[in-house]
């Protein structure tokens, strides 16, 4: 071998080990490269599974017994609002009834679900109806005659709605469910005040501009029914 020839086969040995070290080195670059991605992406799951790990609210909060006591509270808006529809044809107070009873079916059932996703009873012996607000029961009137919290209609009050046709059963439901919303709108506020922030809070809040809005509609349709 000539030593041009031998000096040639050595620059090109020289050559393919650079660009062997090279590719090495991108080589050594990528993985560290893709270590610390998959890392970052580890780390970032694990802390977005810790915040967004579901709260347990106690039994005894304000989140729990809101829930309870608001799907009492609705229940009876409902009944309330399917008696009327079936004792009046007037249609702008059957459509009110209608959209009542929707809405606060679809919110009571939104509420029991968190009772059953926290794995707390729908009902809690021994408590009183709206003690997680500081207050008992519905004051001057007792649970024995249906109206357990403030606004609900008493048992006597939902007989004669059931009585009652005409204009008369569309005042007497638009008196009964503006007493009803007041409640309401008052439990309400209860929880926008006490409940964690969250979607529970804000769905209170939506109760207190709604069940607002509809009180003053119902003002309007009592005075042109001379109410």
């Amino acid at each position: 071998m000539t030593e041009e020839s031998f000096d040639h086969e050595e620059a090109e040995f020289a050559a393919g080990a650079r660009r062997r070290g090279t590719r090495t080195r991108w080589a050594a670059v990528t993985a560290v490269a893709l270590a610390l991605l998959f890392a970052g992406g580890a780390v970032t799951v694990a802390s977005a599974e810790r915040d967004e790990a579901p709260r347990i609210p106690a039994t005894d909060s304000a989140d729990a017994g809101f829930a309870r006591d608001m799907a009492v509270h609705h229940q009876q808006a409902v009944e309330m609002s399917f008696i009327v529809r079936d004792r009046t044809k007037d249609e702008s107070v059957r459509r009110l009834a209608y959209d009542i009873a929707n809405t606060q079916a679809n919110q009571r059932g939104m509420m029991l679900g968190w009772l059953d996703m926290w794995g707390l009873p729908k009902l809690q012996s021994g408590v009183e109806p709206m003690a997680w607000m500081g207050m008992g029961g519905s004051g001057d009137s007792g649970p024995s005659d249906g109206a357990l919290m403030p606004g609900m209609a008493t048992n006597a009050q939902l007989d004669a709605l059931r009585k009652a046709t005409g204009k008369e059963a569309e005042v007497l439901y638009l008196k009964l469910m503006t007493e009803h919303h007041k409640g309401g709108v008052h439990m309400a506020e209860g929880c926008v005040s006490r409940c964690v922030p969250g979607v529970e809070r804000d769905l209170a809040q939506g109760m207190v501009e709604a069940q607002q809005s509809e009180i003053l509609l119902m003002a309007d349709m009592l005075r042109k029914r001379g109410a």
